[in-house]
């Protein structure tokens, strides 16, 4: 795919790239994509209490967010799909990409703009087929080997972690701070570091080659998401240079 070209209404590309190479995924190129994994939001309703997800989504981007993924683990398809709805409106707004953990289907449905899929989940391939060449599709790595094939697979982005143990996955495999370098060094897509990061904890990523950080409860259990969204970003981009 050699151009993109979206204004919100209209979208037009050239035919599929080789999946080795860094492709344009909609509007999406690959700068704007390695760029995006900046600051990487990552929804959980648990920590809203009465606020709506749709708001706070939005103070987010509105304050540095610069991507958002919809990760709703015991909701049904169909609920993704509505919450999803909600959303899509806003990061589009803000030109921030917006995808689904997980569920490829409620991702096609929603018509988000792709999916993150982890290494038990549905394989890159697969929703790749699903969701066409134009889909953004992010792999969970925690190891040179699982990124170097998820990479081969045509994943556009690696989520590597957990870097730091979280309650968020109790269960996920820890990633030092020598693999993540590792990691970094293998593959030529971006790589965004996840688990347990938050302003005190980002020191883990210096000098790694790391893209950015994926946050959960860093914002959305914040009191006040637009002042943590904002120390955040100043945050990432102190470690990162």
């Amino acid at each position: 795919m050699a151009e993109s070209i979206w204004d919100g209404s209209v979208l037009t590309h050239s035919p599929a790239c080789p999946t080795k190479v860094p492709c344009p995924r909609g509007p999406w190129s690959p700068e704007d994509i390695r760029r995006g994994v900046h600051l990487y939001a990552v929804t959980d309703s648990a920590w809203l209490g009465e606020r709506t997800l749709a708001e706070c989504v939005e103070q987010a981007v509105e304050n540095g967010a610069t991507f958002v993924q919809l990760r709703e683990k015991h909701a049904s398809t169909e609920e993704i799909v509505g919450l999803a709805q909600t959303i899509i409106p806003i990061c589009r707004a803000h030109r921030v990409p917006f995808l689904i953990d997980d569920d490829v289907e409620a991702a096609r449905i929603a018509g988000a703009d792709g999916v993150h899929v982890g290494q038990s989940d549905t394989a890159c391939a697969e929703a790749r087929r699903i969701l066409g060449p134009d889909a953004i599709v992010g792999v969970s790595a925690q190891t040179v080997e699982e990124a170097r094939a998820a990479e081969e697979a045509g994943a556009d982005y690696l989520g590597v972690g957990a870097l730091i143990p979280t309650p968020t996955k109790p269960d996920a495999v820890d990633v030092t701070k020598d693999e993540l370098a590792r990691i970094c060094s293998a593959v030529s897509i971006p790589v965004v570091g996840i688990g347990g990061l938050h302003a005190g904890t980002l020191d883990v990523l210096a000098d790694t080659g790391v893209d950015g950080a994926a946050v959960v409860s860093a914002i959305f259990a914040a009191d006040d998401i637009p002042a943590a969204t904002r120390e955040l970003d100043r945050a990432i981009s102190a470690v990162l240079g």
